[in-house]
């Protein structure tokens, strides 16, 4: 008897929403070809992760209980970033635990919620992907999916079978590039230290590209690489283990500011 196609409920996102939807279409891709059913259901919303990092835990539960309520039907909840899957796993259960509704739901809901390449390698076992990319890359480990949810093998699994692609590990890839949600907006200047140190990394590489598995880190790096006159191009894991790569990287068409 053939496996019954798990359904996934795709976490899209905001960031991906409103900045690179490539990403959402490069999850499904690799989420049908491990073999899923895969629904992105219109009513989801925000996790809830600014607000929480803001201290506002009224707009938070709001925003939990909404999301619950979208992904409980699902047999996955998962998501293409290390941040809101943490949000949703580490936190809503600790968020909710005083509501005596919600509090069950939302464990329910965090013990099936993974991020994206976490789940493709550790739940529905791949290890290889279909896939090209020629050239030098590097990989940021953001700090949600590296200290929260135990993402660093994984990606590097499945980058290993890119044809063409040759990972040159990045130093120091577990330091913060300084996004951290709404700690850029609360204290620009060290978030400017903290990115201005990461992008000189990258560039010391020598690699091409660079890769994470954060649409928030990559759009805070790629700003600061451009901003630099630097050639380095920013990419969504994602997108690269799906062979989608067609799309400009991110930052790329976008006139140069400064800091």
């Amino acid at each position: 008897m053939s496996e019954t196609a798990p359904r996934v409920g795709l976490f899209v996102t905001c960031l991906v929403d409103m900045f690179r939807p490539s990403v959402g279409f490069a999850a499904v891709k690799l989420l049908e070809a491990a073999g899923c059913t895969v629904e992105a259901p219109r009513a989801q919303s925000c996790c809830g992760q600014p607000a929480y990092n803001s201290g506002d835990q009224h707009d938070t539960r709001t925003l939990a209980a909404q999301v619950i309520a979208t992904f409980e039907p699902y047999d996955y909840l998962v998501v293409p970033s290390g941040s809101c899957a943490a949000m949703i796993r580490e936190h809503y259960p600790a968020l909710l635990a005083d509501n005596p509704e919600l509090a069950a739901r939302a464990e329910a809901l965090a013990a099936k919620t993974y991020e994206l390449v976490s789940f493709l390698t550790d739940v529905r076992g791949m290890t290889g992907v279909e896939a090209a990319f020629e050239g030098r890359v590097t990989y940021h480990d953001s700090c949600s999916g590296l200290r929260e949810l135990g993402i660093y093998d994984q990606p590097r699994t499945l980058l290993a079978t890119v044809r063409g692609l040759r990972l040159e590990e990045l130093p120091d890839a577990d330091v913060c590039c300084g996004f951290g949600g709404t700690f850029c907006v609360k204290y620009p200047e060290i978030s400017d230290t903290m990115v201005t140190s990461k992008a000189e990394v990258v560039e010391q590489t020598g690699a091409g590209t660079l890769l994470a598995g954060d649409l928030g880190c990559l759009m805070n790096v790629a700003g600061k690489l451009r901003r630099r006159g630097s050639n380095v191009r920013v990419r969504h894991v994602a997108e690269v283990l799906a062979g989608m790569t067609d799309e400009p990287a991110i930052g790329e068409g976008e006139k140069n500011g400064g800091d």
